[in-house]
């Protein structure tokens, strides 16, 4: 909880933020390599979980990233973004590379293919 409040996640967000950050401490130890322990990764298991939650924190409040609306028209629909700087990588995907030397298979996998 104190590395979101580091990242700006204010107090009336913690009702919110407390079983947002517990399901993702779950998530992430479950995608963890067999036999290793969050607390194998040392600090980055839980920076990984504040960066996961506080992506997930704002895209459940509107703030997901994408720039906000700055213009919207309904006839020949047209909505404009603002942009936030140009395409970054979400936190989440942050975090994952953040874990990546213990994390278990990620991203696309051949399974049972001989060859």
């Amino acid at each position: 909880m104190a590395l979101c409040g580091a990242m700006g996640a204010t107090s009336d967000r913690e009702e919110l933020l407390i079983p947002l950050v517990q399901a993702v401490q779950r998530e992430l130890a479950g995608r963890l390599r067999e036999g290793t322990a969050p607390e194998d990764c040392g600090p980055a298991f839980p920076l990984a979980v504040a960066m996961t939650a506080m992506d997930r924190l704002s895209g459940m409040t509107g703030g997901g990233g994408r720039g906000e609306v700055i213009s919207f028209t309904a006839g020949e629909l047209g909505i404009r973004r603002e942009a936030g700087g140009g395409e970054k990588k979400s936190l989440s995907r942050q975090a994952e590379e953040l874990l990546a030397p213990w994390l278990g298979d990620t991203g696309f996998v051949f399974q049972g293919v001989e060859g």
